[in-house]
């Protein structure tokens, strides 16, 4: 399963330029809940960050997956299977895939425990309850769940509304896209107990063929709030399904002009099947408690529950009965449903110490996963022993354990240091594959992951230097390689230096880090014991690069930000594996230095906002993504084109004496209907005595519109 109102004094709308706050009690880091506090970058922390508020999440949110809300974020790439940023929608940042980008909901960990990627499609429309985030470039600070090996994004819902509100959100566009929102909360009441409630539906066509989707969402959170004590209990839950989009196209349907084409379905004679989907439910339970013992120590702790369940469902056709364990002789067209039923449940907790020059987190947390895979078959053309056959069934368990220390404290007047240590155990036990049932893994892990680092603040100039060390464990489907081909564990050491400097009217910063990894997996096209690709350890790789953002007011009525990503991400010794159909086995190619897959030297973003009048804004984004290979080889006709694309977006407000505020806004995305592919992927064997390479891409959608209508009550 593949998982504002009008700004006067701020420099830029957007997001916000050096992660740099306001020193005011409503600051980002003031508001922030003590659970997120304790994973989050502190304001004078050495990593490089960019934090988003309620109202900048607010303006970007017209129904798109989160990933596309972080669009214009520094170093960021992202892409979508239907086209649109509607169902399965994917980010990296600096290259780093999601399943190396640590991910929490109010400090608990999201990521699936066992691919460790992360399916937002599983819970629409959340952003619409989130008060804050912050996206971590590189190393970054400890945080529950799975280990950051590139980056983190982290998300806060807690914070308290203490007036009463309610809101009706309604957005409809291009490719029969609609989203509709329900929030209401009862603020603060006898200054003790709050209430916050949302309803959600999210579909679309998709600009890919059958690409729709249909998804819904609710969030409810209720809380006791004391002068030293909290009990918050948040329940909430998303149901997706949307038809599979995620082969991709051929290059050449796609130099044909087949942008939109689907191959999910066609294995049925006639017409595609049309039930060819993907299914899964997603319930989430969270229960805080805080407690402040002084004025200078606070303590939490949050007990959670996930529960998920879903398939993907496939018509399969002339497939042999014994494929399936069946004793029959010959074919069938079969429909086979792939499960996946799984808890995902734990604790985390933080002692926080603050006064006027250090803070400092003790922290961690348990949490413990169990999931069962099993596949059946629900139909047979020529038919089944049973109404539902179930032709495998697999069992998972992995328990994570980590605690973590980090200070950080004023000294020699304006300087501060960090340090971060994090020690994490996990351990992996897997009752075998579809394809490799007797594989049985029982194997542990050990990592203590040091970060250390110091930084300047004073007369609106900033500065830090940190290093840091992150240790990741496999995933799931690295286990399969084979008795003789177990992977190892991987290793990254990252080292940053950043400056930044602001005034009045204008500020600037530069980030420059050297991510230097040992054992990192990747795709090599070696096959392991039962035919499969899986990932293979490659001893050396590194990303160098450097991050530069600013912003400015222009006039009174016109601001800007931007930011650019340089870097060079290089591979040191790679072995090709292809495939040999003409003699048999396989042949290798060596490399001596080459381009990591998907990381592209140069990202850029740049926001231009016009205010024309008080009630009225509008705005040009723009996105730069130079070319990226499809795979490690650095090979040219193994790429994804570079592409530039501009949206243009208009909100205006209106406010009267029965309604709080109405804010319209309209965004054409892809205003010049550039065609392009964020995507894809690429194999290639030996055949007829030459090389074959077949690339496979994810088109993205041309000029589309979306309309949304927020009614505040």
């Amino acid at each position: 399963m593949k998982r504002i109102a009008i700004i006067h004094c701020l420099l830029f709308s957007g997001t916000i330029v050096s992660g740099q706050e306001n020193a005011t009690k409503d600051s980002f880091y003031v508001l922030s809940p003590v659970e997120v506090r304790a994973v989050r970058a502190w304001e004078n922390a050495p990593f490089a960050k960019t934090n988003l508020s309620k109202r900048e999440i607010g303006k970007l949110n017209l129904g798109q997956d989160i990933p596309f809300l972080l669009n214009q974020t520094p170093s960021v790439v992202i892409n979508s299977d239907a086209g649109n940023g509607v169902g399965y929608t994917g980010i990296r940042i600096r290259g780093t895939d999601a399943t190396r980008i640590n991910v929490t909901l109010n400090g608990i960990p999201y990521n699936d425990a066992e691919s460790q990627g992360t399916f937002f499609v599983d819970l629409p429309d959340f952003s619409s309850s989130v008060g804050s985030i912050q996206v971590q470039r590189g190393v970054g600070t400890s945080s529950n769940g799975a280990g950051a090996f590139g980056g983190s994004i982290n998300f806060s819902t807690n914070e308290v509304n203490k007036d009463a509100y309610a809101e009706f959100n309604n957005s409809a566009g291009s490719f029969n896209t609609w989203k509709n929102t329900i929030k209401a909360g009862t603020g603060l009441l006898a200054d003790h107990f709050t209430t916050d409630i949302r309803l959600s539906r999210i579909s679309s066509d998709g600009y890919i063929d059958r690409a729709r989707t249909d998804l819904k969402s609710f969030y409810f959170s209720t809380a006791y709030l004391a002068d030293k004590t909290s009990l918050r209990l948040n329940i909430f839950s998303g149901k997706e399904k949307t038809y599979q989009a995620w082969y991709g196209i051929t290059e050449t349907d796609l130099e044909n002009g087949n942008r939109t084409v689907n191959y999910a379905g066609t294995e049925k004679p006639g017409e595609p099947y049309d039930n060819e989907t993907d299914n899964y439910w997603q319930d989430h339970y969270q229960l805080f408690f805080d407690h402040k013992f002084t004025g200078r120590l606070s303590f939490n702790t949050a007990f959670f529950l996930i529960k998920g369940k879903g398939y993907y469902e496939q018509y399969k056709a002339d497939q042999a009965y014994s494929d399936y364990g069946l004793p029959n002789a010959g074919h069938s067209d079969f429909i086979r449903q792939l499960w996946l039923d799984n808890d995902f449940y734990g604790n985390i907790f933080s002692l926080q110490y603050k006064d006027k020059i250090t803070e400092a987190t003790l922290g961690g947390g348990y949490n413990r996963y169990t999931g069962s895979h099993f596949g059946d078959l629900i139909w047979a053309s020529n038919g089944l022993p049973a109404p539902v056959y179930r032709y495998y069934n697999l069992d998972a368990l992995k328990t994570d354990f980590n605690i973590f220390l980090k200070e950080q404290t004023r000294f020699a007047g304006n300087w501060y240091y960090f340090y971060d240590l994090q020690y994490r155990h996990i351990k992996y036990n897997i009752g075998g594959f579809e394809d490799n049932p007797s594989l049985l893994i029982n194997t542990p892990y050990d990592f203590f992951n040091p970060k250390a680092g110091i930084s300047y603040n004073k007369n609106r100039w900033k500065g830090f230097l940190s290093y840091g060390v992150a240790g990741k464990e496999p995933n799931r489907d690295d286990f399969e390689a084979g008795v003789n081909q177990q992977p190892k564990r991987e290793r990254l050491n990252d080292a940053e230096l950043g400056i930044e400097r602001s005034n009045k009217a204008s500020n600037w910063s530069a980030t420059f880090y050297y991510m230097h990894y040992k054992d990192q997996l990747v795709l090599t096209g070696k096959i392991n014991d039962v035919g499969a690709y899986t990932r293979t350890n490659i001893p050396k790789s590194y990303r160098l690069g450097v991050e530069l953002q600013g912003g400015a007011t222009i006039t009174s009525w016109m601001n800007v930000s931007a930011n650019l990503a340089l870097s060079k991400n290089k591979v040191i010794g790679f072995t090709e594996y292809l495939d040999d159909y003409d003699a048999g086995g396989q042949k290798t190619n060596q490399y001596n230095k080459t381009d990591i897959a998907f990381s592209p030297g140069l990202v850029g973003g740049a926001t231009i906002n016009f205010l024309p009048c008080h009630d009225l804004e509008l705005s040009l984004l723009s996105k730069y993504v130079s070319k990226e290979y499809l795979d490690n080889t650095q090979h040219e006709g193994r790429k994804l084109n570079a592409f530039y694309t501009q949206d243009i977006r208009a909100i205006y407000t209106i406010k009267t004496k029965w309604l709080k505020e109405v804010d319209i806004t309209g965004q054409v995305n892809n205003i010049f209907n550039k065609k392009y592919e964020p995507n894809g992927y690429t194999y290639s064997y030996i055949s007829g005595g030459g090389t074959v390479t077949e690339n496979y891409y994810f088109p993205m959608a041309v000029t589309n519109v979306m309309i949304g209508v927020n009614v505040k009550l």
